[in-house]
């Protein structure tokens, strides 16, 4: 089948054409400043890059125009739209009540306008996308793949928090986590890199932001995002877990209101509001390990110490680890990083490979043969997880 994949943004519109028989990526885009003025779509085919700049008012004039690329006689991706099976999209939140990915339909549209609180920025984006793809390619089937799914393997001892009951009940504040297409589709991927099944996984997705996911025989038990994506590790400008009181303090200090608190806490904090340079991680590594800035170093020393120590706890979560996962931007990319973050490891008779850990966004076995636990860097390939959930859907209906 080929599929194309949608990741709408309130302004923005990424999307991959995916063959998923071969899994080749057949033509990718991302159009940026929808309905904002100075719009333009970068458009990737055949290992060439046009940036065409065309201003639309809305994601389905967008998406028309992305189609007509897709057909563009001078770089043709496609002949014809009935090569297109289905678009698979990507949604953020399904709450309790949607718990794998789903044709779309009423219901399920229905249930993700009920989840905007719960995530207020995307899944208005989400069916802005499916508006659009409903608009601009009629009778195709649509599918839903939600990043929360995943996690609904989780127990309720795991995604209970120790608050009074009602506001679960009347509001939904429970764990949900993040992140998870690139957890699933990592569970899957190590399983056939070692041949296992019954395997007890940590995946470390470290980026900009960042989770990591006790995974056991292909299964979410523990995640350490939570209600919200800004749970758990210290992340590019994310606070991660910190004492609730800490909010409340700030807020009467600084005369602060939730809304201004929530930018502090999302927009200020991470390793950006310790070194006080960049939510980059690159600058930040740079600032620390070239110029030998206290603070940078503070920063990546804070970020090193939270997901050694999420990896810890994970291992009680899992009553043991076979394989512990690096993916993203980072955990890809950054060889100092996973060096760093596996030093503290060593107690548990974690090896690496200096050589091997040279790697960058390649697959990997990075431990040596003497390490009790396996570390693999292994790329994440969301948009491909999304083809695929969509052609198995489409071929369940």
């Amino acid at each position: 089948m080929k599929i194309l994949v949608i990741n709408s943004g309130s302004s923005s519109l990424k999307y991959q054409l995916i063959d998923t028989e071969s899994g080749d990526v057949l033509a990718k885009g991302y159009y940026e400043r929808i309905g904002i003025g100075g719009a333009f779509l970068t458009h990737k085919i055949n290992g060439e890059k046009y940036k065409l700049e065309h201003d639309v008012d809305n994601h389905t004039d967008a998406l028309k125009f992305t189609i007509e690329q897709l057909l563009n006689p001078e770089y043709p991706a496609i002949k014809s739209l009935d090569e297109i099976d289905a678009i698979g999209h990507r949604v953020v939140h399904g709450g309790d009540k949607i718990k794998s990915s789903k044709l779309i339909n009423d219901e399920v549209i229905s249930v993700i306008e009920e989840c905007i609180p719960l995530a207020p920025l995307h899944n208005p984006a989400g069916l802005t996308g499916i508006k659009a793809c409903q608009d601009a390619l009629p009778g195709k089937p649509n599918v839903a793949v939600f990043d929360t799914a995943f996690h609904h393997t989780i127990k309720p001892a795991q995604y209970t928090y120790a608050i009074p009951y009602r506001f679960y009940e009347k509001y939904g504040v429970r764990k949900y986590g993040f992140h998870g297409m690139s957890h699933n589709y990592i569970a899957n991927r190590i399983s056939e890199l070692t041949g296992r099944k019954d395997l007890k996984v940590i995946n470390c997705h470290l980026g900009q932001g960042a989770s990591l996911c006790a995974i056991k025989d292909g299964e979410s038990v523990d995640t350490s995002m939570g209600f919200t994506p800004l749970a758990g590790i210290p992340m590019g400008s994310r606070c991660g877990d910190l004492d609730p009181s800490i909010v409340t303090f700030i807020m009467k200090k600084e005369g602060l209101t939730p809304d201004e608190m929530d930018k502090v806490m999302n927009k200020e904090s991470g390793i950006f509001g310790i070194s006080e340079i960049s939510p980059d991680f690159r600058d930040v590594e740079d600032a620390a390990w070239k110029n030998g800035d206290a603070k940078a170093n503070l920063a990546m020393d804070v970020y090193f110490y939270a997901v050694a120590k999420k990896i810890a706890e994970y291992m009680v979560a899992l009553q043991g680890v076979d394989v512990i996962t690096f993916t993203a931007g980072v955990g890809e990319n950054g060889s100092e990083d996973r060096e760093e973050i596996c030093k503290l490891l060593k107690c548990f008779g974690v090896e690496i490979d200096p050589e091997a850990n040279k790697v960058r966004g390649k697959e990997a076995k990075i431990s040596t043969p003497n390490s009790k636990i396996e570390v693999w860097v292994v790329p994440t390939n969301e948009e491909l997880f999304i083809a695929k959930e969509t052609e198995k859907i489409v071929k369940e209906n």
